[in-house]
């Protein structure tokens, strides 16, 4: 079944599915990419992991259905204790949270140097805490550099990236940062009710660039991984939408017989 949204499903941002979109769109662009970058260029998905103090992905975007279960205590351990010892107290030792995630590198087939960086944001990344400072940090090393740029956002929740000389506002964007025509880059806002649009992969000067049409490449992944039937629409969404969202999505889901 295809999502009713014509852009992005807001549905598809809540915490306990968006690591799953994440991953999957990830691996969805670098299947798409990959015979059209070939034989110059190849394309190669890689990991970033972040540690959070016990307890603090809850507040990041992690859902708490996502964490495993907690160990209950038993008599066994209680009994397993020195006999001598008069106060024993049960405890937990809470260990630090991990949390991956990927994104999309280009590289020359030949001398495999970086030409372009692909990522997708998550609330991880666009919230205040440690995620978010690392990832500035990889995003501020990228800018200085000669690589291009790539930065997706399909999530409301969380502060836009820093930029300058936009005062807009848009519920989604994606940034196209080309090293050569730094500090410029190319902003493409979109909102709720719109298609994402497509945007041209940088790569070297005087190369082919592949048009990339991430609606299309999300909307086939919606089908293909069966988002419909993980996704309750007669809830509302997380973050809700905007008053006026909310009533227009209202009707795209009861034409489609979700309400």
């Amino acid at each position: 079944m295809p999502t009713p949204f014509p852009g992005m499903d807001p549905y598809l941002e809540h915490p306990a599915l968006w690591p799953d979109i994440h991953n999957s769109l990830i691996a969805a662009l670098s299947d798409e990419l990959a015979p059209q970058l070939r034989p110059r260029y190849y394309v190669a998905i890689k990991e970033r992991i972040y540690t959070f103090e016990p307890g603090e992905l809850v507040f990041v975007g992690r859902a708490d259905n996502a964490i495993v279960q907690r160990f209950t205590p038993s008599e066994t351990l209680a009994e397993a204790q020195p006999s001598d010892v008069s106060d024993r107290v049960i405890v937990e030792v809470a260990a630090a949270d991990l949390l991956r995630e990927t994104y999309v590198e280009v590289r020359t087939a030949d001398t495999h140097d970086l030409v372009t960086v692909l990522e997708i944001l998550s609330p991880t990344n666009k919230r205040s805490g440690e995620g978010h400072a690392q990832y500035l940090r990889k995003r501020n090393v990228i800018l200085s550099s000669l690589t291009h740029l790539v930065e997706i956002d399909l999530v409301r929740a969380g502060e836009t990236m820093p930029m300058q000389r936009w005062s807009g506002s848009s519920d989604y964007r994606t940034l196209v940062s080309r090293a050569e025509q730094r500090p410029r880059a190319l902003l493409l806002p979109f909102n709720v009710r719109q298609p994402i649009p497509a945007f041209a992969l940088p790569l070297y000067s005087g190369d082919n660039e592949p048009v990339v049409d991430l609606n299309r490449i999300l909307h086939q992944l919606y089908e293909r991984r069966s988002y419909d039937l993980r996704v309750n629409y007669r809830t509302d969404p997380e973050p809700p939408l905007a008053p006026g969202d909310a009533a227009w999505a209202a009707g795209l889901l009861h034409d489609a017989d979700l309400l």
